[in-house]
């Protein structure tokens, strides 16, 4: 049955905004004393509440009371919300100036949060995801990106994946899976990178298909983890099984854009380390930059460099990368405000990378705009100007959110 939601003070439709590169905020088209007609989960129309009311005797009505500001739902295209445990002691040691790699040689690290995952039944990691995949929803964001990578063998591999479509399957919010089995070389494999990546190509990749459990993989290529020249053959056979791919790229080194760029990879993402020379690959390029303040926080690093990677044209995505590790808060509104006072985006360009460029990061089309034929995913901040949404840096959090037209807080 069709329904006309509102009134709201302003809706963001973030409609005719580009896809690559800078936006300036005048190109932002806000509808004032606004509504919205949607329909078996799609937006029909937008537009002036009265005039749609008048336009359509009889039509269901959901009133809105009050002050609100309606913008598409958020999508997180990048998490590891499917984990067990947590690695405080890492931050601990963190924030007394131990590295990445101290931590590491000391018991924590990834391998930390694989020990914790691979002790954890399907049960309890199904529960722990749904609890994160909710709050997220409650803050907004109704498409999530989950990716596996805590298990680091077949069966606990398949034990994330099989949990992660459990949450799928009750969860209001969507999540889409990723397998990034190839997340780090297990401690305990018998063989070297190179061996452990065919083993995931030859016995974990074909089971995953089988039970359609992700139509997309990941790799993080870092000294740390796999070289790029490990990664290359890797990706190129994971396309050839009909996987999407996207990348851990240049994180605290480059060379992994390079091979996102060239296997035609959805998304690149971290970025912390690219120079001119790797921000000049993404230039005609299809694949999407996606930068994860949540881990520069985490870490207390630098954030990619979001502003040179608009205005070089790239399509620039922001994501939370919850995560156990490097990014345990997972406030991706918060994230993304502070960000974007360090590296000067304006809010079109803030809006943009957590809505439908972000979908794109995920190759998805119907999604991220308030216009006719997309997904009803929507939610309201109580407020009568967007632009103390960013302003107060993720501390107004939505006070409704609509999930295929249905509303859910």
């Amino acid at each position: 049955m069709k329904t006309l939601t509102g009134p709201f003070s302003q809706i963001l439709t973030l409609e005719d905004l580009p896809l690559n590169g800078a936006i300036d905020d005048r190109r932002l088209q806000v509808i004032a004393g606004a509504g919205v007609i949607t329909d078996q989960g799609l937006i029909l129309e937008t537009g002036n509440f009265e005039e749609l009311y008048a336009r359509n005797p009889g039509i269901q009505v959901e009133e809105t009371a009050g002050e609100n500001v309606l913008l598409p739902g958020f999508i997180d295209c990048h998490t590891h919300i499917c984990f067990a445990g947590n690695r405080a002691k890492d931050y601990s040691m963190r924030i007394q100036g131990k590295s990445y790699l101290e931590i590491a040689r000391n018991g924590g690290g990834i391998w930390d949060s694989v020990i914790q995952t691979r002790a954890a039944d399907e049960t309890a990691l199904t529960a722990l995801l749904q609890q994160r995949a909710e709050r997220h929803l409650n803050e907004g964001v109704t498409t999530i990106e989950v990716k596996s990578g805590y298990g680091l063998d077949v069966a606990n591999e398949l034990k994330q994946l099989r949990a992660i479509r459990k949450v799928s399957e009750s969860s209001v919010a969507e999540l889409v899976p990723t397998c990034l089995a190839a997340h780090l070389l297990p401690k305990d494999f018998p063989g070297t990178a190179a061996d452990y990546l065919n083993h995931v190509l030859k016995d974990l990749l074909p089971l995953v298909k089988a039970e359609d459990l992700a139509k997309r993989m990941d790799i993080f290529i870092e000294e740390s983890a796999f070289s790029s020249i490990e990664a290359l053959p890797y990706l190129r056979a994971a396309k050839a099984m009909g996987f999407q791919l996207t990348v851990h790229a240049d994180q605290f080194s480059t060379g992994g854009l390079h091979i996102a760029v060239e296997t035609g990879a959805l998304s690149a993402d971290h970025l912390e380390a690219v120079t001119e020379k790797e921000i000049n690959l993404l230039k005609g390029s299809s694949t999407v930059a996606v930068v994860l303040p949540g881990a520069s926080l985490g870490l207390g690093l630098p954030y990619a460099p979001a502003r040179k990677l608009l205005d070089a044209g790239a399509c620039v995505a922001i994501a939370s990368d919850w995560n156990p590790g490097s990014a345990p808060m997972g406030d991706l509104l918060m994230q993304a405000s502070v960000m974007s006072a360090a590296e000067k985006l304006g809010t079109a360009e803030v809006f943009a990378g957590l809505t439908f460029r972000a979908a794109q990061a995920l190759g998805m089309n119907d999604r991220g705009m308030l216009i006719r034929g997309m997904k009803a995913d929507m939610q309201a901040y109580p407020c009568n100007d967007y632009r103390e949404i960013l302003y107060h840096q993720g501390k107004l959090k939505p006070h409704m959110v609509w999930k295929n037209g249905v509303r859910r807080l």
